[in-house]
Formats: C-alpha cells, structure tokens, sequence
C-alpha cells in the first residue's frame, strides 16, 4: 500500500555550486510512503504525516547552506568543542567562498555535487530512522515551481530574525513581476533576473576587516570578496564571498527591504513612470512596493 502527500512543505536553501557559486534555491516536497496497514488501517495518519516528517525536513535542509563533501573544492574544518564549523570552497580564478558559522547552519551532502538526487537520498537516510515498523519505504519527489515569468536565485542572511532566517547563507528561487505605468513589464522583469542571478545580496553594515574574522586561509587574498559577520542569536556568523557574486544594500534583506529597494532601482533607472515591483521570496509569498 502507498500513501502519498503533495506539497508537503517548501525548502529553502542554498548550495554550493563549482560552476554558479553560492544558490539560492526553493523545492517543494511531495512525499509517498510504502508499507503495510497499522491497527488504525492506514500506513500513517496524515496529520502525523504532515507534522513529523515536514519538521524533519525543514530540521534538515530548510534554511541552511548545502555543502558538497565529496567534492575536490570542498574543505571542511570542524571545532566539536564550539559546535562550529569553517567551510571553505575552493573556487579557482579569486571566486572562493569561505564561512565560519555554528554547525547547524550547514547541510553536508556526500557527493560531488547538490542536486535534488543526491538531497532526496540525503533526506531520506534522515527520514528512514523515524518511521514506524509498518513503513517498509519512502520515495521523495523533490520539484522547483513552474516559473512561466523570469526569476532569480538570491541568498542572504537576516541577522535580526529571531528564527533560522538569521543564519548567514540560506536563499530562495523567486520569481518577480514589474509592472510600468500599469503594465507588465518582461524587459524590466527579464532586467532583474539578469542582475539577481545567483546573486548574495549583503548589508553594507555588517562588512568587515578579513582580520576580524576567523576565515584567513593561506594563499587566499580577499581584495576580490566582501567580507561580512555579524552576532546573532543563534551565535556568530561569517562570510566571505566573490565581489563579483554579490550585490550590497544599506538596509536589511528582507524581502520588504528587496521590493522597495527594487522600485526605488527602476526609478533611477527609468525616471519619469510610475512603477509596481513585485518581490518573492521563494513560493507563493513576497513583498510589494510602489513608486
């Protein structure tokens, strides 16, 4: 007997990426589960379904950066005492990427690269622990949402949340529409997924000196990454990160700041019409702002 569940959560995330660098990306999860009728004459109750297995998920992945273990760029250092750990990707040509964050801003996925095979097997080793003995297995559909419209991958951190958004390095696949004088706009909408493509958008006010930093590594010279830190509540986070590949903000990065930092863009860039943005931040939700 299978019993299956659509749509049962969202993650977002970001990955490591040899090619793109640091993405920011957003899957929903179907889920279906394999196995003999319990007592109650079902696999397992949907509520339980929808509550257990989503908070294991979003335990997981939801939030975190990806980290390829298995691949040649990737060099993991642990500190067990401070619970932390240094994440240096060894991207050739001045675009490596180099983090020191508590531990549980990370997801460490055993292979080459992070695609949705390799973090189904990665979630599903997870999962498989915490089922009862009735469900014999579990099969992950992981699926991006059909964008008909441009879209970008940013990632961020928002140091001021109280939850897992604080973390320094997590991200979304967003779509965004732009309207001009009341009107769509696929030039402008094409403008911003050009501009936001695998892009770290940073906080002006949480750069710092590389030597304030725990992210020195010998042969690595930093005039090329911005460097950003800041304390939160889940303990200090560091980044640093191809200039190239970023873009900064003097507010915060929430996705109210991106929608009325966008709208205040196409101002100076187009003066003289009156403008829509429409920000996501992953599926199904954003931000609005008009000028």
């Amino acid at each position: 007997m299978q019993l299956f569940v659509n749509d049962l959560t969202v993650m977002d995330f970001s990955y490591l990426c040899p090619e793109r660098g640091m993405v920011g990306e957003s899957w929903i999860v179907d889920v279906i589960l394999n196995g003999d009728l319990n007592e109650e004459s079902m696999v397992l109750d949907f509520g339980k379904v929808k509550k257990q297995l989503k908070y294991l998920i979003d335990e997981y992945i939801d939030h975190k950066l990806l980290v390829p273990v298995e691949h040649e760029f990737s060099q993991i250092h642990r500190d067990e005492i401070q619970d932390r750990v240094k994440v240096d990707f060894m991207r050739p040509n001045g675009k490596s990427i180099h983090l020191d964050c508590p531990a549980e801003a990370y997801a460490f996925v055993y292979s080459q690269q992070v695609t949705m095979p390799s973090v189904s097997d990665y979630l599903k080793d997870v999962i498989a622990t915490h089922l009862p003995e009735n469900v014999q297995g579990i099969e992950l559909v992981l699926r991006a949402e059909v964008i008909n419209t441009p879209y970008y991958h940013y990632t961020h951190g928002l140091k001021k949340h109280d939850g897992n958004c604080q973390r320094i390095a997590h991200g979304h696949r967003s779509k965004v529409l732009v309207f001009e004088d009341g009107q769509p706009s696929l030039k402008w909408q094409e403008y911003w997924a050009k501009r936001w493509s695998d892009i770290y958008i940073g906080t002006e006010e949480d750069i710092v000196e590389s030597s304030a930093t725990n992210l020195t590594v010998e042969g690595v010279k930093f005039e090329n990454h911005y460097v950003f830190a800041y304390e939160s509540s889940q303990g200090r986070f560091e980044l640093a990160i191809p200039k190239a590949e970023s873009e900064l903000m003097q507010t915060d990065t929430t996705v109210e700041c991106l929608a009325q930092y966008m709208v205040e863009e196409q101002v100076r860039l187009a003066a003289g019409k009156k403008y829509k943005v429409l920000a996501f931040e992953g599926v199904g939700k954003g931000a609005i702002s008009h000028a």
